[in-house]
């Protein structure tokens, strides 16, 4: 874990819809996160399912070319009241996966509550919440934030799987994130649990331009 955490990731987030899907490009090293890109891919004026699959698979196909991610990180385990839209969501899921595969970038899969909890301390956060602490730990100015949250989803999922790498081990045997924190000196007054994580690592993210 202590090897994976020293190298260097492009980290590919995918927040999969039928209308709008949410992506967001990470490039990491050690403790140093920066923003390569993130947004929200339209394809709500093409008219049928299938055609939107196909743009949003190609469209992930560019980007996977033009950054060369050593991963994909993607929310899964969608559930909702309406099938169809469940089925729908599930489509939107398989593309983004088949485009990985395409390329042979590796694959992981997030359930929502875990990224939730991975970036606010609370699975039940809104998707406001998620975007707000995005913001306010990695200096997002409010003319950059996207209008669409599915950018911002994306870029909770990146995060998310930038956490599991295990930041905390590679300095000083650090056994949680609250005394990684301590020893560095990067607690955030206020903040407790996962995220106090967050903000430990976020205290040196600067965005890329």
């Amino acid at each position: 874990m202590r090897d994976e955490v020293r190298k260097e990731h492009i980290i590919l987030g995918v927040d999969p819809g039928t209308l709008f899907m949410g992506y967001a490009l990470l490039h990491t090293v050690g403790q140093q996160v920066d923003i390569l890109e993130f947004g929200a891919f339209d394809v709500h004026k093409l008219e049928g399912q299938y055609p939107r699959l196909q743009k949003e698979f190609f469209f992930l196909q560019d980007l996977i070319d033009k950054y060369k991610p050593t991963c994909l990180a993607i929310e899964t385990q969608f559930v909702d009241k309406n099938p169809q839209t469940m089925i729908k969501i599930v489509h939107a899921q398989g593309v983004a996966i088949a485009a990985a595969l395409s390329k042979d970038v590796p694959i992981y899969e997030y359930s929502p509550m875990k990224i939730k909890m991975a970036i606010t301390g609370n699975g039940h956060s809104s998707k406001e919440q998620v975007a707000g602490m995005l913001q306010r730990f990695m200096h997002i100015p409010d003319e950059e934030m996207p209008k669409k949250l599915d950018a911002t989803d994306a870029l909770a999922i990146a995060y998310c799987h930038f956490l599991q790498l295990g930041l905390p081990v590679s300095s000083g045997g650090a056994k949680d994130w609250t005394t990684f924190a301590k020893r560095k000196g990067l607690t955030d007054k206020g903040l407790t649990g996962p995220a106090a994580q967050l903000a430990a690592a976020l205290a040196t993210v600067k965005k890329k331009r």
